[in-house]
């Protein structure tokens, strides 16, 4: 098993606003098995990561939460993006793309 990687704030912004775009409004325990899952358990989000995160991006007007019911009939927050989240990632994954072309030609560079 690889060992658990560390995510960067930004970094676990832009995976959690893309989460939500691919599988429409989630709870946190939802978003974190589904990063774990695309991942290939590489990642592997706890909820001192994941909530303070979800917080953010509330308060930044990225997504929003409501109440509901889970899976396994429990009350729980219900996060979806927002349309500015949506222009947000966006942003986001250009400037993630562009970062790690970047780093791809430094790492590739002969010296």
């Amino acid at each position: 098993m690889p060992p658990k990687a560390e995510v960067l704030q930004g970094t676990l912004d832009l995976l959690v606003l893309k989460t939500l775009e691919t599988m429409g409004p989630m709870h946190g325990f939802g978003i974190a098995q589904r990063i774990q899952q695309v991942s290939e358990d590489v990642l592997r989000l706890n909820q001192g990561t994941l909530y303070p995160a979800l917080l953010r991006l509330e308060q930044r007007g990225w997504i929003s939460s409501r109440w509901g019911i889970s899976e396994k009939n429990r009350n729980a927050k219900f996060y979806s993006l927002t349309r500015t989240g949506r222009r947000q990632l966006r942003d986001e994954a250009a400037g993630w793309n562009q970062m790690a072309a970047v780093i791809n030609r430094v790492l590739k560079a002969s010296s």
